[in-house]
């Protein structure tokens, strides 16, 4: 009866009618009737013996009676003390199980929640820090993100009240947890702005005194959130307390802490990502994420129109486009696949959130936040991608938004002198140099176009002239970037076609982790963007759908597309029955028409004992013209996962050939008039190849489907296995690097001999995936369903590595560090290896030294490393194997120097001139030396 009430009537979140059951409520209450089913008709002493009895029978029992538990405390409040008392004393992980589902349920469900189960979240996160249970801490930073801002409704201020009684009750356990000391300033710093009403002034006067003290007593803390614990204190400082704080900042800084050295030394320090990420709650990081990630460019207008009715529709919001516009810069960044697809582009959603601006205390805000990270720029520690939305959203909406652009320049010229008058040398430094790598990154040609702009007036170009002289004096190296030189039709838009580009405008930024559009040479880039607000200036949608791209570099899809040839030459050169299937083909655009035809064409092939090799290229003609779309267009689903999805897209008639060729028997003589057609058709269309290979990993008619491919490339004329093989996954690379990524695992296991250890083609696979798709290799390999190296090749792939990528150099390394290869056969390469040219494998080498006990060979190459160059290596793997294998380290470098000092001279040299010679005294000596130093410095300090 009990299950049945609590399966009509839930009682821990809100659903509608139609609206499932949630799993997470489901399986706290297959936890709640596991343990009813126990401790039913028992006293309290017999159902604590019960208990105790079970849960000690297995991992099952634990998790289902602790989320029993758990499930009491949050939905009935008169049990709640003693469920409470009853986890801790039962619990055997220290209630590690329970602040994970906990986390789970606030961050995925607590909008869902009902409002009782709200308040017992609240009490049962206060009893975890009451009594100081490792982990308390992540659930309140979890709580602490649903505190949204921009947001004063009674629910929302009720949860940061309540939190902030927490932090105040228990204020000596929360100073310990320095990084939610951090996160906490950082939130009710934020949530101040919000709380200026009257009826919310004893509340925001607990939130000033919490910050301030905090922020006095525990500065070293607060450090770690950057620059933009400045920009909030700016929001702020006219509160009075906080206005002798900051006083105290810029005059006196070390009286708050010896070790800060002011201001500077904050916007030195660029903000963490889980600061930005903090003050927006899940759900809308879920909604800009989606946005970013998802909707295409022209279609985001009902995307944006929801999220403003959702979050921006009051009049505190208009705090909350800050929040927005920092995270967008600072936590958004697109990997190359978005970047060069029809994905709305970030400089577009930040180009809306400006115009729905209402307030000019709020616009200045909002622009304050999208330059905020260019003031105090510095390459070496900034990413490229923090400032490249502001200079787009100004240069893209020159033409269909001239005020933005104005607006944003104005604002950028005076806020070089005013944003921090005793620091406006270092911003305007800042800003410079952000302006600099926006040119050495390409990420725009040349600023001429904007900072010469017709449309602005003469005062501020003015102003531009004399705040950026140096800019302002180069010209334009592209003079089809002007204004003047684009056309109303030539926009920037998302492609009509759904098919993504397979070649992006893109290029691997060495020195930085970030990616960024590159704009090719030679290509016309008038300015132009699309907002979602009805100003008359906008281009109409309908209008914009229609144009084509001007931006992305040829699709190599494009290139593969056939040009219009006249058939009729060719049909003539077929038999009668051939010539009318090509026809049908060419006179039908249904997919299950086309694929009968295509099957009875292959079935008269096999019969025509005429069929010869000009019937077949001209017939190879005709089909590689008629089913051109079919090599062009996205093959690959993605919905990968979903086997139906994968049967969906081998459904169309060029698969039709490949399936009749696998069904036909190999001592079929008529197999080869398959193989001379799809050998012509490949010399037409290269990407036949890659097609074939997946749809022999897809179809699941036989085993062993690959060697169907091997004869494909045996009948091909001139082409051996390795060649056509590489050359197909080239191509495939090229075009779509999921599906590339997806044929992976089989080639290495199908073609073994000429996959394992091919350096060209590991360089192809790690100069294209991302960090999802390593991810997915990585798994493949502890799974042992891929092998990617062998012994004999393995020196020879480390070489060739060598001039590879940054990036690509670490993927290499970490699907080495997947392999498990033993050391010693990484260890010929280190004696190659130089500083600087070749950090990359020194840091990998380094790490993997590190997670070995030193041996005779591994010290040996270690010494013979040059100590006296900048070279860090030998320095700091000795130093770890000092502390960490003390006598293992001792006795092997006793038997270095005693081979060196016992060996006749002659053997020496002879050892020398073979190469087997180890580390000299001197060196080893040296090397000592430098050690012993850096243990004495250490053990000073």
């Amino acid at each position: 009866m009990m299950a049945e009430t609590t399966a009509s009537s839930p009682k821990l979140f809100v659903f509608s009618t139609v609206e499932p059951k949630d799993e997470l409520e489901e399986r706290f209450e297959k936890g709640y009737q596991f343990l009813t089913s126990i401790t039913k008709g028992l006293s309290e002493r017999e159902a604590n013996d019960a208990l105790n009895t079970s849960i000690c029978r297995g991992i099952q029992q634990h998790e289902d009676i602790s989320l029993g538990l758990v499930y009491i405390i949050l939905t009935e409040p008169q049990n709640t003390q003693r469920s409470y008392r009853d986890l801790t004393l039962l619990t055997r992980d220290g209630l590690n199980l329970v602040m994970t589902f906990l986390n789970r349920v606030i961050i995925e469900k607590y909008t869902k929640l009902l409002d009782a189960a709200r308040i017992q979240v609240l009490w049962f996160s206060k009893e975890l820090v009451r009594n100081q249970v490792i982990g308390a801490e992540s659930v309140c930073n979890a709580l602490l993100r649903q505190i949204a801002g921009g947001d004063i409704s009674p629910k929302n201020i009720w949860l940061a009240e309540t939190l902030l009684e927490i932090f105040l009750e228990f204020k000596p356990w929360f100073e310990k947890q320095s990084t939610l000391v951090a996160i906490v300033v950082y939130t009710y710093l934020r949530l101040l702005v919000d709380h200026g009403s009257l009826k919310l002034a004893a509340f925001r006067q607990k939130e000033v005194d919490l910050c301030c003290s905090l922020l006095r007593d525990k500065i070293l803390d607060c450090l770690a959130i950057g620059r933009d614990l400045v920009r909030l204190l700016q929001d702020v400082a006219r509160i009075p307390e906080f206005e002798k704080l900051w006083k105290e900042m810029m005059q006196t800084p070390a009286t708050l802490h010896p070790q800060f050295s002011g201001v500077h030394q904050l916007m030195s320090i660029r903000t963490p990502r889980k600061y930005l990420i903090s003050r927006l709650t899940p759900d809308m990081e879920a909604k800009i994420y989606f946005l970013l990630t998802k909707v295409r460019f022209g279609q985001q207008k009902r995307y944006q129109d929801w999220f403003q009715r959702q979050y921006l529709a009051t009049p505190e919001s208009q705090s909350l486009r800050c929040d927005l516009i920092r995270f967008i810069c600072s936590v958004v960044h697109p990997p190359n696949e978005i970047l060069c697809s029809d994905i709305i582009p970030r400089w577009a959603v930040i180009g809306w959130l400006l115009t729905t601006c209402t307030s000019n205390v709020a616009a200045s805000n909002a622009k304050l936040a999208l330059f905020y990270d260019w003031f105090f720029f510095d390459p070496e520690r900034d990413s490229i991608m923090n400032i490249e939305p502001a200079i787009l959203v100004m240069y893209h909406s020159m033409r269909p938004h001239p005020a933005i652009t104005a607006t944003l320049l104005d604002f950028l010229c005076r806020i070089m002198v005013n944003f921090f008058p005793p620091l406006s040398s270092q911003v305007r430094q800042g800003v410079y140099t952000s302006l600099k790598q926006i040119l050495e990154k390409k990420v725009l040609s040349s600023i001429s176009p904007l900072f010469d702009n017709p449309k602005l007036d003469k005062d501020l170009k003015g102003m531009i002239r004399t705040s950026f002289a140096e800019f302002c004096s180069l010209e334009s190296e592209l003079p089809q970037y002007t204004l003047s030189a684009a056309k109303p039709d030539d926009m920037l838009l998302p492609p009509a076609d759904p098919v993504l580009p397979s070649v992006p405008p893109i290029c691997k930024i060495e020195n930085d982790t970030e990616s960024l559009p590159v704009i090719p040479d030679g290509v016309t880039l008038p300015p132009t963007a699309m907002f979602s607000d009805d100003d008359e200036d906008d281009i109409p949608l309908g209008k914009l759908k229609k144009q084509e791209p001007k931006v992305c570099k040829q699709n190599t899809k494009e290139k593969a597309k056939q040009d219009d040839v006249d058939l009729s030459p060719y049909l003539e050169q077929l038999d009668f029955e051939l010539k009318e299937a090509v026809l049908q083909i060419q006179g039908t655009r249904d997919s299950e028409q086309q694929c009968e035809v295509m099957d009875k064409l292959i079935e008269t092939l096999i019969k025509d004992d005429d069929f010869d090799a000009d019937m077949s290229a001209a017939l190879a003609t005709c089909l590689c013209q008629l089913l051109n779309e079919q090599f062009t267009n996205q093959l690959f689903p993605e919905e990968y996962e979903d086997e139906e999805a994968i049967e969906d897209s081998i459904g169309t008639s060029l698969f039709v050939i490949f399936r009749n060729l696998c069904q036909t028997p190999e001592e079929d003589p008529s197999r080869q008039q398959i193989l001379q057609l799809l050998g012509d058709m490949h010399q037409r269309q290269p990407r036949l190849g890659y097609h074939l290979l997946y749809f022999l990993k897809a179809n699941k008619i036989c085993e062993d489907n690959m060697t169907h491919y091997k004869d494909f490339c045996k009948s091909l004329d001139g082409k051996d296995l390795a060649g056509c093989l590489l050359s197909d996954l080239q191509l495939c690379q090229e075009d779509d690097v999921h599906l590339f990524c997806y044929l992976i695992p089989d080639i290495y296991c199908q073609f073994a001999s000429i996959a394992v250890g091919n350096p060209e083609l590991l360089n192809l696979i790690v100069s294209c995936v991302d960090g999802v798709q390593l991810q997915e290799l990585v798994c493949h390999v502890m799974q042992g369903n891929l092998v990617m190296f062998r012994k004999d090749s393995f020196l020879s792939v480390l070489n060739a590595s060598l001039e590879w990528e940054t990036f690509e150099q670490y993927c290499l390394w970490t699907l080495i560090s997947a392999h498990t290869i033993p050391v010693d056969y990484i260890l010929p390469i280190l004696p190659k290896l130089e500083f600087p040219q070749h950090a990359e494998p020194l840091t990998s080498l380094l790490l993997i030294l590190k997670q070995n006990c030193p041996s005779e060979e591994s010290l040996s190459c270690v010494l013979r490393r040059d100590g006296r160059s900048a070279d860090p290596f030998a320095l700091s793997i000795l130093r770890y194997w000092s502390q960490e294998h003390e006598d293992k380290l001792a006795e092997l470098v006793t038997m270095q120097l005693t081979r060196q000092t016992t060996t006749p001279r002659k053997q020496r040299l002879r050892d020398k001139q073979q190469g087997k010679s180890g580390p000299g005294v001197v060196q080893i000596l040296y090397h000592l030396e430098q050690l012993r130093k850096t243990l004495k410095s250490t053990s000073c300090e």
